[in-house]
């Protein structure tokens, strides 16, 4: 499979459906398999990201054990999801690569674009915005192998403006994808994406890399925002949700309607049950992290702020389902 076939089987599939293809963004803590799958569930997406992982760690002696969880992939997820990677070293790359093929995964991406410090202290994410050559070693190591290596980035560091050199230099790389999130890393998501640059980011696209698909992250609440999104800037081929899904868990809907408690409550329950599956299977899981999801099912319910509070109380599994059964009992919607 060449850099670009895995890519425009995608996209083709999305064009015969006059639309662009949607993922869900790679978030930390969040879009690890059991998410995914419940995602998928609820309304999937047409791709799927891992939570970003660390190069470095996938191969080395100790820290690989923390890759685990993170790299785990289910055999009915379907299709399978892209992983993603950070760091900044072309030997780290290349090694993790070959690894991440070993595992089964079909296609990779690189992280440009985590504004998150400790993530930009290794010199890494959005850090590498102000490190051309870091980059580009990057980028190298990571096609050590056969996989289609894409990209997801923003803006700029700290202005706005470094995308008139950053973009064109990512788009010369000549990869399958470039993924903006249209704000900086100084700006994080305090301001609004600035979706006034998107057709520059088209021009750019169509004069330095054609072939290369663009897709466009930030303030996406859903299906239907993004499809507006789309209609407005010709040229765009790509819709990524991140923060969206924690609105909306059918956030990739392609025909939006009310979902009703007991709706959200079976997908939690399916969440909480797939949940202790992956701890059964010996991989590493803290309950804590799964805790932040808790609000997605139970907004705009009677008395939500008290429910979830009730939630967050829980330590197991088992007294979440206690907090469902008292909800499902009252009848509170």
């Amino acid at each position: 499979m060449t850099q670009s076939e895995y890519w425009n089987r995608i996209a083709e599939k999305a064009r015969q459906e006059k639309r662009p293809f949607f993922s869900l963004a790679p978030m930390e803590a969040v879009t690890g398999s059991v998410f995914r799958r419940v995602v998928a569930k609820a309304a999937a997406p047409d791709i799927f990201y891992t939570e970003f992982t660390n190069a470095l760690s996938i191969t080395h002696p100790i820290a690989k054990k923390t890759t685990k969880g993170r790299l785990y992939i289910d055999p009915l997820e379907n299709p399978k999801p892209i992983v993603q990677l950070w760091g900044n070293s072309r030997e780290d790359f290349a090694k993790a690569v070959v690894e991440v093929k070993k595992q089964g995964y079909e296609a990779i991406d690189l992280n440009m674009g985590c504004p998150d410090i400790a993530v930009i202290k290794n010199h890494s994410g959005s850090d590498l915005i102000r490190h051309f050559d870091t980059a580009q070693e990057v980028i190298d190591g990571a096609r050590e192998t056969d996989l289609p290596v894409t990209i997801k980035t923003r803006l700029g560091y700290s202005e706005i403006d470094e995308y008139k050199e950053w973009i064109p230099f990512l788009l010369k790389q000549q990869a399958p994808v470039l993924t903006v999130h249209m704000r900086t890393r100084e700006e994080m998501s305090k301001v609004p994406a600035h979706y006034e640059l998107i057709d520059d980011l088209v021009k750019m696209r169509d004069k330095y890399a054609p072939d290369t698909l663009l897709q466009i992250n930030g303030d996406i609440a859903d299906y239907s925002a993004g499809i507006k999104l789309a209609q407005e800037h010709p040229g765009v081929d790509g819709i990524m949700i991140g923060r969206g899904i924690f609105t909306n868990p059918f956030a990739f809907e392609k025909e939006p309607k009310e979902h009703s408690t007991t709706e959200l409550l079976s997908l939690l329950k399916y969440q909480l049950d797939l949940y202790d599956e992956f701890v059964a299977k010996g991989i590493p899981g803290h309950f804590a992290p799964l805790q932040r999801f808790f609000k997605i099912y139970v907004r705009g319910m009677k008395h939500a702020a008290e429910i979830r509070n009730d939630l967050m109380s829980t330590k197991t599994t088992d007294d979440a389902r206690k907090i469902i059964n008292k909800i499902e009992e009252n009848g509170y919607e």
